[in-house]
């Protein structure tokens, strides 16, 4: 592993947490002003080597916090009642800022000025937050790896051979290496949670009724039948808990103590690293011991579910996405994911046979599974979407949440992304289902869980062992599902007794 970067500030209700720098501020007793300098500082120092601010505002962010600043001294010492107040925060590139661009690492969009804040910028302001700037993404989202030809490579803070994972990598990278404390991305695929396992913090995928997509930049306006979610990161649960009250207000579910919680360690087409079961074992010995009842469920359902959501966002062959180039070249991880979209469904049979011959069994699968659908083929798939949805109520009835894998591998290797894409399948049937959904930090990986798997032909495969090869001391997530009827809340509180 490479040389790290320097620890972050402690965030377990400390000064340097969301809720302290908040209290800090809002009391007086702290400046906005020297909580963001500090930020800056650190950006600074780190910015070289990970690259994950890739739009700093510094002089309009420091405008802010001086207006804090003024408004906490007018107000005294109980402050405005601001539950952000002088909070540094990153939102994702894909979320406007006046004055910034949201380019999503297409050169062609470079160009382009926001002329208004998004939804979910007017809200942290609101909030007292002072919004810095904004976190790199994939080209078009379209990867979980932080990297375009607009701003470049954004690197782990742990490893620099590796990425921090995406779509909202830029900002898992900034939580995690303590450049800010709280940071917005968005999910479609497990965006906001599949980079925060990979960095080792904290994050949270509420519901479409809670927060929705919060005013990010729509890839694929066309794509109804499953949408893209805004989302939290943080280092830890209760300042994910602070932030998205702060945002979307106060929770309407009454928090009870989960009392039975399901479970698996399947990881979908790819199977999970040692430390990534471990890592789920390990969550549930926790909650066991804390006198919940713990129930194993077959995972082959979310499989099932990832199978799903990738036919139906797929099923417009990547026109919507294509159109965002405006004829320029997509970069080649997305130009690769992009000419399978479009692949002909009269073709996919023989394409699939020659991938089996050659002994990739599981991108043979993905072609079968997905392609252009016509509007009654499309129609067909949100049927067995919610004929899905009642099966998996069946299987979790009476739980309060699922535990499972975030992904089946750590941080993955520089572009390695487009043929791991289902290493992300357990995140997929939150996103289906539009459930409540959360990542937390539970162990690292130890160096006898660098080997293990079985050799294959399957190149896919063989990515994955080359993963798993070299990723000692990476961190290692586990994902918690809030169960139908059950809300953020009770995502949180799981969360917090597994951290």
């Amino acid at each position: 592993m490479n040389e790290s970067v320097p620890e972050p500030p402690t965030a377990d209700g400390s000064a340097d947490s969301v809720a302290g720098i908040a209290r800090d501020v809002a009391s007086g007793r702290r400046r906005a002003s020297d909580v963001l300098a500090e930020c800056l500082r650190r950006h600074e120092s780190l910015a070289p080597r990970i690259n994950a601010l890739v739009q700093l505002r510094r002089q309009e962010a420091e405008a802010e916090a001086a207006r804090i600043d003024g408004a906490a001294a007018a107000h005294g010492p109980h402050g405005r009642g601001l539950p952000l107040a002088g909070v540094p925060v990153s939102v994702k590139e894909c979320f406007a800022i006046r004055g910034l661009s949201t380019t999503l690492g297409i050169p062609g969009r470079r160009g382009l000025v926001d002329a208004a804040d998004a939804e979910i910028v007017v809200r942290l302001r609101a909030a007292g937050a002072v919004v810095v700037g904004k976190g790199n993404v994939p080209q078009a989202m379209y990867l979980h790896e932080t990297d375009n030809p607009v701003w470049g490579l954004t690197r782990h803070p742990l490893d620099a051979t590796r990425g921090p994972g995406g779509s909202s990598g830029g900002d898992a990278a900034l939580v995690a290496t303590g450049v800010v404390p709280l940071a917005v991305g968005n999910d479609l695929a497990g965006s906001v949670r599949q980079p925060a396992h990979a960095c080792g913090v904290a994050a949270l995928l509420p519901t479409t009724a809670t927060l929705g997509g919060a005013g990010a930049f729509q890839t694929m306006p066309h794509l109804t039948a499953v949408r893209p979610r805004a989302g939290l990161l943080a280092r830890t649960v209760d300042d994910l808990a602070l932030g998205l009250a702060a945002v979307a207000g106060p929770p309407t579910e009454a928090l009870a103590m989960p009392r039975r919680v399901a479970w698996w360690d399947d990881a979908g087409p790819i199977a999970a690293s040692p430390a990534v079961r471990r890592a789920v074992h390990e969550a549930v010995e926790r909650l066991a011991v804390r006198g919940v009842e713990m129930v194993h469920v077959p995972g082959a359902i979310a499989t099932e579910a990832a199978w799903l959501l990738l036919a139906i966002v797929a099923a417009d062959g990547g026109a919507d996405v294509r159109r965002l180039f405006a004829g320029g070249r997509p970069m080649r991880g997305v130009s690769r994911l992009l000419a399978i979209a479009r692949l002909p469904r009269r073709w996919r049979p023989l394409v699939a046979a020659l991938l089996r011959l050659t002994g990739s069994r599981i991108e043979a699968e993905g072609v079968l599974r997905t392609g252009r659908r016509t509007p009654d083929e499309l129609a067909a798939l949100v049927v067995a979407r919610d004929a899905l949805a009642t099966r998996f109520a069946a299987a979790v009835a009476g739980c309060d949440a699922v535990v499972s894998p975030v992904s089946a591998l750590p941080a993955l290797r520089q572009g390695t992304a487009a043929r791991l894409v289902l290493a992300a399948a357990p995140c997929l049937l939150a996103n289906l289902l539009d459930l409540p959904a959360g990542a937390v930090p539970v162990t690292t990986v130890a160096p006898e869980e660098t080997r293990g798997r079985s050799w294959s032909l399957d190149p896919v495969i063989r990515a994955a062992t080359a993963t798993d090869r070299g990723s000692a001391g990476l961190p290692v997530g586990v994902q918690v599902i809030g169960c139908p009827g059950r809300g953020e809340a009770t995502v949180l509180e799981v969360m917090r007794w597994i951290e």
